[in-house]
């Protein structure tokens, strides 16, 4: 991830976008509008029209990404492009703006566009983190495959509970039936675990997080049990540590898988947000200006 989109044709797009803030804080450099440099100078004018096309043609790359027939360019250099140009933009408003904000809809408009590509930087931090950390934590598996092996875990789980007393039957369907491992983004982000089981002997579920409960439960059921029980339960719990294990590396995934999903929730309606105020910006400008 970080050879394809910052290295990308050895940063051939680094080295335009940095071409472009050139030219531009040159000509700003030069030019004398006989006025405090403002959005309204023609060179004002200019370099406005130079950030609204970026701002569109930036926006572009969602539709570009999910079109995996087009034959312009690759996405890679396209996220590239989006990257580097995304950061120029800045600096190439700033200067349409020569510097001036106030309390108004063009400020606001520039607020959502410097908010969009904080929220894209921030997003391409964890592309080139989080994907060698969810590899790393899933040891050559994939996410389905560590499902399937808790779900054996719990067949197995059954097939030696069935060997006990009904009582470690119950305590074992209870303990699969409310593990849990996050039902909403923002559980797996905090990586919560609020899976519960029902005890034998109580009426009511307790909180078994990391399946804590349920190894205490059989530890002490262990201490009082006889030989050949003890063994068998032995074997259910060390089913359970495996199964603690794969809970802990599944939880682990989806947080990381939260965390690359997370910013998007903030950078797509930040992006719809910046397109209404820069329209009305735009309208605003040409309306009263």
């Amino acid at each position: 991830m970080q050879t394809s989109i910052l290295a990308f044709r050895g940063r051939r797009y680094l080295w335009a976008a940095l071409a472009l803030i050139v030219i531009c804080i040159a000509a700003y450099w030069i030019d004398d509008p006989q006025e405090p440099p403002n959005g309204g100078t023609l060179l004002g004018y200019a370099l406005g029209t130079l950030g609204a096309l970026l701002i569109v043609w930036l926006t572009w790359f969602g539709i570009r990404k999910r079109n995996y027939t087009s034959t312009s360019g690759s996405v890679q250099g396209w996220l590239s492009a989006h990257v580097y140009f995304g950061v120029a933009l800045l600096v190439v408003v700033l200067l349409h703006a020569g510097f001036q904000f106030g309390w108004n809809v063009h400020t606001l408009a520039f607020v959502f566009m410097v908010l969009v590509i904080a929220s894209g930087l921030y997003g391409v931090a964890i592309y080139m983190r989080y994907p060698e950390r969810l590899s790393e934590n899933r040891g050559g598996a994939s996410r389905s495959e560590l499902l399937d092996q808790l779900e054996d875990i719990d067949r197995r789980s059954r097939r030696v509970a069935q060997k006990l007393p009904e009582p470690f039957q119950e305590f074992v369907t209870s303990g699969i039936r409310r593990t849990e491992l996050g039902s909403t983004l923002w559980q797996r982000l905090r990586n919560e675990d609020r899976s519960r089981i029902q005890l034998p002997g109580s009426a009511t579920t307790v909180a078994n997080q990391g399946q804590e409960a349920a190894m205490d439960w059989l530890a002490e059921q262990q201490s009082r049990a006889d030989a050949d029980s003890a063994t068998t339960i032995a074997e259910l719990s060390a089913l359970l540590r495996n199964k603690r294990k794969l809970l802990r590396q599944v939880r682990e995934d989806l947080r990381l898988q939260a965390g690359i999903e997370i910013w998007l929730y903030a950078h797509v309606p930040l992006t719809a947000a910046l397109l209404m105020a820069l329209l009305t910006h735009i309208v605003t400008v040409f309306l009263y200006w």
